[in-house]
């Protein structure tokens, strides 16, 4: 039978025992998300998964969603291949800010499945930093804000008004829309949302996304998200994953923020991901 492994004080759990094929078991399953919603980052080691094997996995915690802006594999729209070359140096890379994913959307991702296939030989590793602790350990006086405002969340890199600098944006692996209008539509979520399962509460606000509090001006907002994104990224509050070929993670997207580090040049680093749908958050 598979059992977890605390990681820290937080946040993550390393899954011993699990195997591609127990994702048909019921109980297995079941087990799955109760230690998804304990961990919320589930790490499972040595697992070699197959794209069907990942979908299988992927459909345990939510519908297979397919994103927009990013081009997936030929083979499966609900696949990228998060990819950077060996020949791709001093470029930006996919996911190299903290941030959860498309919270633009009006049903952002609830979370995802990240399937490691060829790593450097150092570098590249992903951090994760527990939101539900971020908004447990918000001063006060942020608190009161956060709990009383809604943010609004806008899709800067793939639209036109936040468009980044040629020479921020990510390797050219990744392929990606940009320029679209559509992308820089406003999206008001509240600022801290509510596990359905556990009930717990917990920050969402994003660092690439959110734009500005409701009611309140871009400038005017800025020092509160500052002071809120610098807290909510401690690294007590966080875990750091360092990838071997074959490792599995799932990530729950709203109670999360992650980054991917940048810091291997000169090597190739491929990894497929999935993502699945929730509820929108509340």
């Amino acid at each position: 039978m598979a059992e977890v492994e605390k990681l820290t004080g937080h946040l993550g759990g390393v899954v011993h025992g699990f195997h591609p094929g127990d994702v048909t078991d019921d109980a297995s399953a079941a087990f799955l998300r109760a230690a998804l919603a304990e961990h919320r980052v589930l790490v499972l080691p040595n697992q070699h998964m197959t794209h069907e094997q990942q979908a299988a996995l992927t459909k345990v915690f939510g519908a297979p969603m397919q994103l927009p802006y990013v081009t997936p594999i030929e083979s499966d729209p609900n696949v990228i291949a998060v990819l950077k070359e060996a020949d791709e140096r001093n470029t930006g890379v996919f996911g190299g800010e903290w941030h959860s994913d498309f919270s633009f959307l009006p049903n952002p991702p609830a979370g995802s499945v990240l399937n490691a296939v060829e790593i450097p030989p150092f570098g590249g590793d992903t951090a994760w930093s527990c939101q539900v602790t971020a908004y447990a350990s918000l001063p006060g006086h942020l608190r009161d804000l956060v709990d009383t405002r809604s943010a609004i969340h806008v899709g800067k890199p793939y639209g036109v008004k936040f468009a980044p600098p040629e020479s921020a944006r990510a390797n050219s692996s990744v392929k990606m829309s940009r320029g679209d209008p559509d992308a820089d539509r406003e999206i008001a979520h509240p600022s801290v949302v509510t596990d359905p399962e556990t009930g717990q509460r917990m920050l969402f606000l994003n660092p690439i996304y959110t734009t500005r509090f409701d009611g309140m001006t871009e400038e005017h907002s800025r020092p509160f998200l500052e002071q809120i994104y610098k807290h909510a990224t401690r690294p007590d509050f966080s875990m750091r994953h360092k990838w071997s070929a074959g490792d599995v993670v799932i990530w729950d997207n709203r109670a999360t923020l992650h980054y991917a580090t940048n810091d291997y040049d000169g090597y190739r680093r491929l990894l497929y991901r999935t993502t699945y749908s929730g509820a929108p958050p509340r």
